[in-house]
């Protein structure tokens, strides 16, 4: 049987994964510092306002729309409307996931072998997402600069450098995963005028950007005037802390012209596939609207870690880089322990840690979530060997 070339990866799990399984074959104590799942961190979900919408009569009827249901979209816009952006029920479609999102908005962009230019470090999903597209991914840096308040900063110059006549769009997650820098004031004029020159559309991830650290520009670029073809991504995964209730979304923002092109397209794409389902999208208002309760959880969990971990730290060989929001951390660490890398020193002191290498971070860089509960996280973090 012959398979797509596109599906030809390395499915072997890789040595660290097969370090970690083994230890909890053996019935060692392991504190998985790792751990970004919410509904696995022990955050309190009232279950029967949660669940109460799904139970909507109307939702029996199917009323297929291929951007989704109108009600979703006017939720989706009041939210950005809190934000202080107006948004048109028109400019926005609704996806089962970010990944979906990502998906249709290659296939809108792309011919397969087109590129797109995406920030290194980040995500490594992107990888899988444009493979299975048919698109390039070209990487531009994120440089660090331990001496300014936002730690990162996207390298403009090498930005240009890797443009090409097949570029068709530039990636930006606002804020990054894992580095937790959002793009500053002159990193956004930059982007749009870089996008808007090229004729290129900007694809923003803005899943984290409800937990930006106190005093934090996190403006969404749904708000102000854009003035390239821009998509703003989010969804209920991160918003609301529900990645088990798979509603997610698109916002097209940018010149009229070029944002009624695109939504009608998108449209096409969407109606192919009808991956919405009602009950979703009837109780959507409501998760929506009572989002406070999960992210003020998520954003106090994150700032107890993050003083148990500057606690930890302090003195040490170890160090956490700047980040300004999101639920990541990314410390720097001594790159051997004992003639040994420091992922593996860690796992035999009974601690999981993420190599930096997952993410494209350079050696002596390990990641962390903030989201661990907080028992595993104080003694998790008492027993990395940083000392």
């Amino acid at each position: 049987m012959r398979f797509s070339k596109r599906t030809g990866w390395n499915l072997a799990e890789n040595d660290f994964a097969l370090a970690v399984r083994e230890v909890r074959a053996i019935g060692n104590e392991l504190f998985d510092l790792t751990v970004s799942n919410p509904t696995a961190c022990g955050f309190e979900y009232d279950s029967e306002a949660l669940l109460a919408p799904l139970s909507n009569e109307m939702a029996l009827l199917y009323e297929p729309d291929a951007l989704g249901m109108v009600r979703g979209r006017e939720a989706v816009a009041g939210y950005y409307r809190d934000a202080g952006a107006e948004i048109g029920v028109e400019r926005i479609c609704l996806t089962t996931s970010t990944s979906e999102a990502y998906s249709f908005l290659f296939r809108l962009l792309c011919d397969p072998g087109d590129e797109m230019l995406i920030a290194r470090p980040s995500y490594p999903l992107f990888e899988f997402l444009a493979e299975m597209d048919d698109v390039s991914l070209v990487e531009y840096s994120l440089l660090y600069d331990p001496g300014s308040e936002q730690g990162w900063h996207v390298d403009l110059h090498a930005l240009e450098e890797a443009c090409t006549e097949r570029t068709r769009a530039v990636v930006v997650v606002h804020p990054n995963n894992p580095t937790g820098n959002f793009a500053s004031e002159m990193e956004r004029v930059a982007l749009q005028e870089f996008c808007a020159r090229r004729g290129l559309a900007l694809i923003v991830d803005e899943v984290f950007l409800d937990y930006a650290m106190e005093g934090v520009d996190a403006r969404s670029f749904a708000v102000g005037e854009c003035q390239a073809l821009t998509f703003v991504l989010s969804g209920l995964s991160k918003v609301c802390g529900l990645p088990q209730m798979k509603v997610s979304w698109i916002v097209a923002a940018g010149p009229s012209e070029l944002v009624r092109d695109a939504m009608a397209r998108l449209e096409v794409i969407a109606d192919t596939f009808l991956s919405m389902n009602a009950p979703m999208q009837f109780a959507l208002p409501v998760w929506l609207a009572g989002r406070a309760m999960m992210q003020n959880q998520i954003r106090r969990r994150v700032r107890e870690n993050l003083a148990v971990l500057d606690a930890r730290l302090a003195g040490t060989q170890a160090s956490r880089l700047a980040m300004q929001g999101g639920w990541a951390g990314v410390l720097r660490v001594p790159r051997h322990v004992a003639g040994k890398v420091f992922v593996e020193v860690a796992l035999e002191c009974g601690v999981v840690v993420q190599p930096g290498e997952f993410y494209g971070l350079p050696e002596g860089r390990v990641v962390v979530s903030l989201l661990t509960p907080t028992d595993v996280w104080s003694r998790g973090v008492d027993r990395l060997p940083v000392d």
